[in-house]
């Protein structure tokens, strides 16, 4: 069992992605491999399409791709833009900010609204800037795992409505932990990843394509494309194919998480991650951790919560590594040492939070942060969850 050098601890990973993957999932992975192109694998590629659409909300065909969330983030725009055109990146994260980049680096020409980290992005400015320019695409991430903040995907979408531009959204981080209704909220590109709360190892990339979508993705005056090109993934998706060799194995894997998801039922998986969230964000609170940004977007598949001066959080993520093996996030961007970051998705449970916080209370007092009452953290989400 994988341990830091100096923890008699097992190995726990806590991060916000990649996640901890279920036992059933991991012997999934393991299975002997099969023809990639032959009857049995087109059987599991059915039942992979039927199972994952519900998760997406949407009827169309979700494509499969031998990539991680960035990899499928850059599909969704080299597919539908042309260098020169415009698009609208609402960033209220890393990863917003990742999405615009890689638009800037097709060439487009990238307007950006720009959200307070911690907040969503507000509907109504977003429907002001919408007024000044013809926009090829607006793209946004659903749940910015850097901030804990959800976009509001109806409110956006009632937007477009009755305009051309087409609406991408990053939902690697949430997909499968959260609600999404991709057709109802009219969102024409929706990707993800599955290493998060869709409890596989890294290495797959889905995106689900709208027919508004598809229209725009046919034409031949979009950006250079290839092993990315969704023309040929559309081509082969309703023959249960791939364009290219597919990820066997992690197929394996994903089939059998979304059995897994769907005995458990999909009300009853958002409930529990919201439910799990709400918990461990008051414990962290209770323990002198104020929640970062916004409590009205707030996650339900990443509690981030804020470190008190003169505390940073890189001590903190050292300590629960070293001494409880416990592998928790600080970040890697403009919030370094004043945030840490815990994944609430996938299998977990009430005893998984109830022993981060353990730990966490146990590494802030080593740290000389003072707790208001011993235990403070674990019996504040126990009556959360009660």
């Amino acid at each position: 069992m994988t341990t830091s050098p100096s923890s008699p601890y097992p190995y726990r990973l806590r991060l916000p992605g990649p996640i901890s993957i279920p036992e059933r999932i991991r012997q999934a992975t393991a299975r002997p491999i099969i023809n990639h192109r032959g009857p049995e694998m087109r059987v599991v590629l059915e039942e992979i399409q039927r199972l994952i659409q519900p998760l997406f909300g949407t009827k169309a065909p979700v494509l499969t791709f031998g990539a991680s969330g960035t990899g499928v983030m850059e599909a969704s725009l080299v597919n539908v833009l042309a260098p020169g055109e415009k698009v609208l990146a609402l960033a209220h994260g890393q990863f917003g900010d990742r999405y615009a980049q890689i638009a800037r680096e097709l060439g487009a020409e990238v307007d950006v609204i720009e959200s307070e980290w911690g907040w969503a992005p507000d509907p109504a400015v977003v429907a002001a800037k919408l007024e000044t320019a013809n926009y090829r695409a607006l793209i946004t991430v659903h749940n910015e795992s850097s901030t804990g903040a959800v976009t509001d995907l109806a409110a956006i979408g009632r937007l477009l409505r009755d305009r051309d531009t087409l609406f991408l959204v990053d939902s690697v981080s949430g997909l499968a932990g959260m609600e999404l209704r991709q057709d109802e909220w009219r969102v024409d590109i929706v990707v993800t990843g599955s290493q998060k709360a869709l409890m596989c190892p890294p290495g797959l990339g889905f995106a689900s394509v709208s027919e508004k979508a598809r229209k725009v993705i046919e034409r031949d005056d979009r950006c250079p494309r290839f092993y990315l090109d969704m023309r040929k993934a559309l081509a082969t998706v309703d023959k249960h194919e791939t364009a290219f060799t597919c990820p066997v194995s992690l197929l394996f894997g994903i089939q059998e998480s979304l059995r897994a998801i769907h005995e458990e039922g999909l009300p009853q998986v958002f409930a529990r991650h919201k439910r799990l969230s709400d918990a461990l964000r008051a414990g962290c609170v209770a323990l002198g951790l104020p929640a970062f940004g916004d409590p009205a977007s707030a996650s339900q598949t990443v509690v981030v919560a804020s470190v008190p001066e003169p505390l940073s959080a890189g001590p903190i993520v050292k300590h629960m590594y070293e001494t409880y093996n416990t592998v928790i996030a600080g970040a890697r961007n403009k919030l370094n040492g004043r945030v840490v970051r815990i994944g609430t998705m996938g299998q977990i449970s009430e005893a998984e939070i109830l022993t981060d916080l353990h730990y966490l209370e146990l590494s802030l007092t080593a740290l000389g942060h003072k707790v208001p009452a011993p235990g403070c953290g674990v019996a504040a989400a126990i009556a959360s969850l009660r």
